[in-house]
């Protein structure tokens, strides 16, 4: 029909705009699912490292036996240094200067003396022996009261005993206090028991350099052990490793689980260390009580503490993670896919 306006086909309607929102979420989920995903890889790796372990019970009991018994002697050497140490730190109390008063010194005199020394904060405390009371001890000590009896007067002078604060390996501040306290007006003499103290110490920092050195000396061996474990593992599975680089996985990866394998090692071998250390201590620790009471002591043996029991473990565990890594990084690299 002339003049009719033809029927117009009606539009599509336009689909809205996609919100920008949905893609930010999309990230945000990718972004929270990395952390899990990451944590979920090295829980397999941990587990899976384990596992591995526990399907060589042979292999692994003899590498954790030999760890732990090259941790267990430097601790046990340390155990007993600090016992040492305990020993002579009571022993300490033993240091004494004594005090050798002039002729006719008075007991009033004497006693003014011994509290003048007591304020000195360098001093602990301090004892007075009068002439009698030195008479007295020397017959019931010596076996010579008959003698003593005859003498026709008391040859003993005042003595003022003083025990210094200070403790036998700070020497040169004792030796300085006994200079000090001879030139009293009071003092005819003043004498020194240090040397047997001096000469324990010495003892003393030869034991701790020992330890030190044979400490070393089997932490590298700790190390060489476990990168020699770790080292048999890679070239057993040679194959699986090149056909997991052909198929695109990175060296961290691949290197995750024998990280962890060096991980177990060296925590089964501290925990070892310390269970052969607790039985070697509790087969020695009768022994010693009895000799300690017949010396009229109460010394009892201690064993690690808290703090160094717990740096025991992070000292294996490092040194588990460090041969491994070692021993990783070194064969890692010349494994290629032919």
């Amino acid at each position: 029909m002339i003049g009719r306006n033809p029927r117009k086909r009606p539009r599509k309607a336009a689909s809205p705009p996609k919100p920008k929102v949905a893609r930010i979420s999309r990230r945000n989920g990718d972004s929270h699912r990395r952390p899990t995903a990451w944590l979920l890889n090295h829980a397999r790796a941990l587990f899976f490292s384990l596992g591995k372990l526990y399907r060589t019970p042979t292999a692994s009991a003899m590498t954790v036996a030999v760890i732990g018994i090259a941790l267990a002697l430097p601790a046990g050497l340390y155990v007993v240094l600090t016992n040492i140490e305990r020993v002579a730190g009571s022993w300490d109390r033993g240091v004494q200067i004594t005090l050798y008063l002039k002729s006719g010194t008075s007991d009033p005199a004497m006693t003014d003396l011994a509290n003048q020394l007591r304020n000195d904060p360098r001093i602990e405390r301090v004892k007075t022996v009068t002439p009698e009371q030195g008479l007295s001890e020397l017959a019931e000590s010596a076996g010579f009261g008959d003698a003593l009896d005859a003498l026709p007067n008391n040859p003993l002078p005042p003595v003022v005993i003083v025990y210094p604060r200070l403790q036998g390996h700070q020497a040169t501040q004792i030796r300085a206090l006994r200079q000090n306290l001879a030139t009293r007006p009071e003092v005819a003499d003043a004498q020194l028991n240090l040397a047997w103290v001096e000469r324990l110490y010495a003892i003393v920092t030869i034991a701790q350099r020992a330890v030190w050195v044979v400490g070393g000396m089997l932490a590298l061996a700790v190390l060489l052990v476990v990168g020699n474990t770790i080292r048999l593992d890679i070239l057993n599975r040679r194959q699986e490793i090149e056909v997991a680089k052909l198929i695109g996985a990175t060296d961290a990866f691949i290197r995750r689980p024998f990280l962890y394998g060096g991980f177990w090692l060296g925590l089964l071998g501290g925990l070892l260390a310390l269970i052969l250390l607790a039985l070697s201590l509790w087969l020695l620790a009768g022994p010693i009580n009895r000799l300690a009471g017949l010396y009229g002591s109460d010394y009892v043996l201690t064993g690690l503490s808290l703090g160094a029991t717990l740096r025991l473990l992070v000292l294996s565990i490092a040194f588990g993670l460090g041969g491994s890594w070692l021993a990783v990084g070194r064969h890692l690299r010349d494994i290629e896919p032919s």
